[in-house]
């Protein structure tokens, strides 16, 4: 059994997880994101299966905490949204997973050492 952490909380403590991350459609967009260099938004939002106002949404959120970075241009008269996973979301991502493998446990948590 897990001891609590200082806090007094345990091993399926919900708290350590990452409320920008942890919704649906943002956590789609930062999986999909942590594989791929960049996407643009409408294979984005073919991948994530949402409505352009709803991933407009969502990534303004996921921009405001630093995740991801938004870039918008034009190319042949047409607006070109590209978006970027920022070193800070790659961090918050490996956390988020890092915790979530915890809480199921499927990986080491704090504290814990190899007793093999």
């Amino acid at each position: 059994m897990a001891d609590p952490g200082a806090d007094g909380h345990g091993a399926l403590d919900y708290r350590g997880l990452d409320d920008v991350i942890h919704g649906r459609v943002r956590l789609a967009v930062m999986a999909y994101l942590a594989t791929a260099t960049s996407a643009e938004f409408g294979h984005l939002k073919a991948q994530v299966g949402v409505s352009d106002g709803n991933l407009s949404t969502h990534l303004r959120k996921l921009e405001e905490a630093g995740y991801v970075a938004i870039h918008k241009r034009f190319e042949k008269r047409r607006p070109l949204t590209t978006v970027t996973m920022t070193e800070a979301g790659h961090q918050a991502f490996d956390a988020y997973v890092a915790r979530l493998g915890a809480l199921l446990g499927l990986g080491p948590q704090d504290g814990d050492a190899a007793a093999e």
